[in-house]
């Protein structure tokens, strides 16, 4: 058939039907196979919000709230000693300082360096997607993987085996490594080499999100964003990030983060996401969420409960509660989105930054604490040497 190149009055129609991807495997292996193939077409209603957003929702906000304790937790500890060695011994704080304390303080530049970098690799990853680029992300998450699940399990695991836990033997290449971490790393690097090897099966998400938490938890206890200043620029240039690149259609004719995401050019699994396979849509498929959409939120409000422990702050008075509270309006709203665009991704940062962000803002200028929040990150501290002259 020819058609005019102006040509306005035609009737034609095509139908056109969009599979899962396995039942599409399925049927062309099958008609290959010259076996003869009845399908029978229906489209089934999608509830408007399935369990497994439920469920993520509350997998991203618990995991930000136990990092959250944890790294405060550490902050008063290390105040409470550092207020010890100031009165008693200044010489042993001095040498203490010198020595670190295990703990990344993120600076404007660093911040700014990290989301450029970011960047670069997500669009380096969309540009060269290929198998071994995702056996390599793999490789690279099973390593963070079994470090922070082993991290994890050693905190937790030394409340009731403190003993093995402060008791350490010389390992090459290692240094000085405690009992208790030489028993719980081998159940780590089996349980991240098991899922490695069986992530494709169908309940393998289950192994993913548990490696994956534990990484979240422990970059959460180990990096440290110092003052609102850096969390402000931080979260600000992510939310651009998150914005060009999650609607990158005017450059890349497609949304560059989705595609990143389900893998859609080698049919892998890229790991550096939570997901949940949803549990009443008929189209089947998963919830997921990014790392960063988890992890950037995470240092402010990690930030914010560690402010409020060193001021002694209650949790209606502290900042802990109300970030805690922007993260999760924000996560939300970015839920009631996907919602409302039937099903299209959404930038979860879009929706969480202005949110988080504007909250602090506001209730530290309306408390008068801001200026102290922006620049030095934790409470005035009166000085133990000096003593009243009442």
């Amino acid at each position: 058939m020819v058609c005019d190149r102006n040509e306005t009055d035609l009737n034609i129609n095509i139908p056109a039907v969009m599979l899962p991807q396995d039942a599409g495997a399925s049927l062309e292996s099958t008609i290959k196979n010259g076996v003869a193939v009845a399908v029978q077409l229906y489209s089934p209603d999608r509830p408007l919000v399935d369990t497994a957003e439920v469920f993520l929702w509350l997998m991203a906000v618990c995991t930000i709230l136990c990092a959250s304790y944890w790294s405060a937790w550490s902050a008063r500890e290390a105040s409470t000693e550092h207020e010890k060695l100031l009165k008693d011994a200044p010489e042993e704080l001095l040498k203490m300082e010198t020595s670190g304390s295990g703990v990344v303080d993120i600076n404007t530049a660093s911040a700014l360096l990290f989301v450029v970098i970011a960047s670069c690799f997500l669009i380096l990853l969309y540009k060269r997607m290929s198998s071994w680029f995702v056996e390599l992300l793999v490789i690279l998450f099973c390593i963070g993987g079994v470090e922070g699940l082993q991290t994890c399990l050693v905190v937790l695991l030394s409340r009731w085996f403190k003993r093995a836990g402060e008791s350490f033997i010389k390992v090459p290449f290692f240094g000085d490594v405690s009992y208790l971490t030489l028993a719980v790393s081998p159940f780590c690097i089996a349980f991240a080499v098991i899922w490695a090897v069986y992530r494709r099966i169908s309940f393998a998400w289950i192994g993913q999100d548990i490696l994956g938490i534990a990484l979240i938890i422990t970059v959460l206890q180990i990096v440290h964003v110092p003052n609102l200043k850096v969390g402000t620029v931080l979260l600000s240039c992510a939310f651009l990030y998150d914005h060009l690149l999650g609607f990158s259609f005017r450059w890349f004719h497609e949304s560059v983060m989705i595609v990143v995401a389900r893998v859609i050019k080698t049919g892998e699994d890229v790991p550096m996401l939570l997901k949940i396979p949803r549990m009443f849509d008929p189209w089947g498929g998963y919830s997921i969420i990014g790392f960063g959409d988890i992890l950037l939120p995470g240092l402010l409000v990690a930030f914010s409960l560690r402010y409020d422990f060193l001021a002694k702050k209650k949790l209606r008075n502290g900042y802990f509660l109300w970030s805690m509270t922007a993260y999760g309006a924000g996560l939300l709203g970015t839920y009631l989105a996907l919602t409302l665009m039937d099903g299209h991704g959404q930038p979860a940062l879009l929706y969480i930054v202005p949110i988080m962000l504007g909250t602090l803002l506001m209730i530290g200028k309306r408390r008068g604490e801001l200026k102290n929040l922006w620049t030095r990150g934790e409470p005035e501290r009166a000085c133990p040497h000096i003593q009243s002259t009442e």
